[in-house]
């Protein structure tokens, strides 16, 4: 176990390293410049065909999903433990400070993201079924014709999946359900993974459909939440503050 956990130190000691992060905020950065800072010069725009049109009320086609639904089922992968726990474990192992540098590389990783959906909707392919399917390994394997690439990629983020993403998840969930009303975090596993299983296995339309319908609540619980925290430790920002 000992060597295991030397080896897995190695690796992530790179993967978190300089060197990827100088990669990852150095793409933002290049791609921010190549586009002329769109994500900046183009906000008013990009809230419009976004946000605002989300409210907009508009014909659905076979295998398609509305606005609101498509950002709602974003939200629903975005909004989760990495804002709540990665925050304030950002925060306790560096300080305020780390606040600022999150809000820089989210500024040029906004272009990231922007470069991987436009990509993502040029190499996307349409099923019998009228469905369209995309994502990195389209563009990786149509785009670049390296379909090695792609299913490396494939392959790895299934694997990363299981880590990154739904055992941290559950962890949180189950721990805190464990300490605030002391259900046992088996109890928990099972009835998250039954209430996942039944919402995926409907596919992005029945995704959709619960996502619409939950995130605005988890939105607004996000918010008040935090504006109520703040408001509970006022006394100590303002004595950080002095």
């Amino acid at each position: 176990m000992e060597s295991f956990m030397a080896i897995n130190d190695k690796i992530n000691g790179f993967v978190w390293g300089p060197v990827m992060l100088v990669l990852l905020v150095g793409t933002g950065i290049y791609l921010t410049i190549r586009t002329n800072f769109m994500s900046i010069a183009k906000l008013g725009y990009i809230m419009k065909n976004t946000f605002l049109r989300m409210f907009q009320k508009e014909q659905v086609g076979e295998g398609e999903i509305t606005a609101f639904q498509a950002v709602a089922t974003a939200l629903a992968a975005t909004v989760g433990t990495g804002n709540i726990a990665g925050v304030a474990t950002a925060i306790a192992v560096g300080g305020p400070g780390a606040i600022f540098w999150m809000w820089l590389s989210a500024i040029f990783g906004m272009t990231t993201k922007f470069a991987e959906v436009v990509l993502s909707i040029q190499y996307r392919e349409k099923t019998e079924d009228g469905r369209f399917i995309g994502g990195p390994m389209h563009y990786i394997a149509n785009g670049l014709n390296w379909k090695w690439l792609a299913t490396l990629f494939a392959l790895f983020g299934a694997l990363a999946s299981f880590g990154i993403g739904n055992m941290t998840q559950a962890n949180s969930i189950s721990a805190s359900m464990e300490v605030t009303f002391g259900i046992p975090t088996l109890v928990t596993g099972i009835v998250v993974a039954v209430a996942a299983a039944v919402v995926m296995l409907g596919g992005i339309k029945r995704i959709a459909q619960v996502t619409e319908m939950l995130v605005p609540f988890m939105a607004a619980l996000y918010i008040i939440g935090g504006i109520v925290i703040l408001a509970i430790n006022a006394s100590a920002i303002q004595q950080h503050l002095d």
